[in-house]
């Protein structure tokens, strides 16, 4: 009778988690996946449904709060691709990393019928759908417990990594630093205000020609009032070219071409951990 009852009690224990499980999945759905827990998100945006990947932090003791950073996936991409090749949430667990989803968006380079997903690069462009998605995303964000609102970062490939730079034209305030990869702004969407950005691109780029993005580098650097460029102390491969308007440029250059490189992550990561607001 008491192995019985024992085998109640378990019983009733699990079938009050699985309520609990169940409530939680109303406000999103929840699976595993790289780096923990994922949790698909869902926002009206102009009464559009728009939706994320959300990786919660597994590691607590990040100083000043939880980090935030937003990463945005290339032309014809996902969130569920993006999380799997970014993989943000491995390199710094301490995180909140959110992936959103694109939706079909004429592409500058490719695609001008708007097949695939990607994302506006300009202001007014699709309404500014995408830029009201990321306003309405960080407005829930702050109404989360722990979150360090001076340490919110955004990154993106390709087209993720034009959005970024528009995001850093058209939302400079919100964010500590950037970190696009193998892009460049649109015409009419380059930044303003000095920020600390990482900008990671290849020699052999065929679609966002190398030489299209060493000139957004030479006029970033400009933006920022940075000098001449030494090694980035820690890791001779990037090049650091110190602001005296306190936003530091970073680049890594490689030999490679438009795939995402394996080194990004830990290189994002490493650069947004030395940036926050004031």
């Amino acid at each position: 009778m008491k192995a019985l009852s024992l085998l109640g009690r378990c019983l009733l224990r699990w079938i009050g988690l699985a309520c609990v499980l169940v409530i939680a999945a109303g406000a999103g759905s929840n699976k595993a996946g790289a780096g923990g827990v994922s949790e698909t998100r869902t926002w009206s945006v102009d009464g559009v449904q728009r939706e994320a990947l959300i990786f919660r932090p597994t590691k607590t003791g990040s100083p000043g709060g939880i980090p935030v950073i937003l990463a945005f996936h290339g032309h014809g991409g996902s969130m569920a691709q993006a999380a799997r090749s970014f993989a943000l949430q491995d390199v710094w667990p301490e995180a909140l990393v959110i992936y959103p989803q694109g939706l079909k968006t004429p592409g500058l380079l490719t695609d001008p019928e708007g097949t695939r997903n990607g994302w506006q690069m300009t202001a007014g462009a699709q309404g500014d759908r995408d830029l009201a998605l990321v306003d309405a995303i960080l407005a829930s964000v702050r109404q989360k417990p722990g979150i360090d609102a001076k340490r919110i970062y955004a990154t993106g490939h390709s087209n993720g990594g034009g959005f970024t730079y528009l995001l850093w034209a058209r939302r400079a305030g919100e964010f500590a630093a950037f970190a696009p990869v193998a892009a460049i702004p649109a015409l009419g969407g380059f930044p303003t205000e000095p920020k600390p950005v990482l900008h990671l691109a290849g020699k052999a780029d065929p679609l966002v020609k190398f030489a299209w993005q060493e000139r957004t580098i030479q006029m970033v650097r400009k933006l920022n009032g940075c000098g001449s460029g030494e090694p980035w102390p820690g890791d001779a491969s990037c090049t650091l070219y110190a602001s005296a308007k306190s936003a530091p440029v970073v680049t890594w250059v490689h030999e490679g071409g438009h795939s995402y490189p394996a080194e990004a992550p830990g290189l994002i990561v490493r650069f947004f951990k030395e940036k926050q607001l004031p």
